[in-house]
């Protein structure tokens, strides 16, 4: 079971401070969040002296954080970035990205190049791709979103070009909107997509570039729109963030990562 994750983006501000011997505050990627709360509830079981805080609030906002300070380890569902490279990244898990629908919606497959004409408004309805005359409902994701970030970059378009009708902050948003309109049209993680679905949201994921969407496929490398799961840190990380990246990392944590529907990261 899922255990719930805080979305307060200004509880860390007037909480303690990360500088706490035994609290250790993470914030950013909401793909990671739901796995880091699970993370920090094992690793507590194991160290009760030590408390640990997991906020969301995007992977920009995680980067930003550990900059300023604000948080021991950032959580990044992305690569560093060049600007970025003086910070310190622990891969401890992979995902993919991908796009879903309504499994009420008859539409099983949309090429990139649809992809592309959907979130530009070229095609804004579903007629135009086979399936029934309703206008199609754009999900897009909100400034700062790693998901955001590769999204474009694997479609080769810019955010301004991009026509939503809805625009969502982290995965369950987006899931929650398309399984509520059968209509809309949104691209999360893959991971999470997974587990909803088999847990009775009613969504499907979508191929992409005529690779399934899957844990599977991300597994083998095959999945053309995958991204490492990152703990970061401003420098080598040390004490208690030294000890649960180690442990989010070792084969103690395999079994998590799995039930979260993502890969271990010794596992591609």
């Amino acid at each position: 079971m899922k255990r719930v994750v805080s979305l307060s983006l200004i509880g860390l501000l007037w909480g303690c401070s990360p500088s706490q011997t035994d609290k250790l505050i993470l914030t950013g990627s909401s793909t990671i969040a739901p796995l880091a709360v699970e993370l920090a509830y094992a690793f507590e079981q194991l160290h009760p002296d030590v408390e640990i805080d997991v906020q969301t609030g995007g992977s920009s906002r995680g980067i930003n954080d550990v900059r300023l300070g604000l948080s021991n380890i950032g959580m990044a569902s992305r690569e560093l970035k060049p600007e970025e490279q003086d910070l310190q990244s622990q891969t401890i898990a992979y995902d993919g990205i991908t796009i879903i629908l309504n499994s009420e919606n008859p539409v099983s497959n949309i090429t990139d190049e649809q992809v592309v004409a959907i979130y530009t408004n070229k095609i804004n309805n579903w007629s135009e791709l086979g399936g029934p005359n309703y206008p199609i409902t754009v999900v897009n994701k909100a400034e700062g979103r790693s998901t955001l970030e590769l999204f474009l970059n694997y479609f080769k378009i810019k955010n301004t070009q991009v026509i939503p009708d809805v625009v969502i902050g982290d995965n369950q948003q987006g899931i929650r909107t398309v399984a509520g309109n059968p209509w809309a049209i949104a691209y999360v993680s893959i991971g999470t997509a997974e587990y909803e679905s088999q847990h009775k949201q009613p969504i499907k994921l979508l191929s992409l570039g005529g690779i399934d969407a899957s844990t599977a496929t991300v597994k083998t490398g095959e999945f053309p729109l995958s991204r490492p799961l990152n703990f970061v840190t401003a420098s080598v990380p040390n004490g208690w963030a030294k000890e649960f990246i180690a442990f989010s990392q070792s084969a103690q944590a395999h079994s998590l990562i799995i039930d979260q529907y993502f890969i271990p990261n010794d596992a591609q």
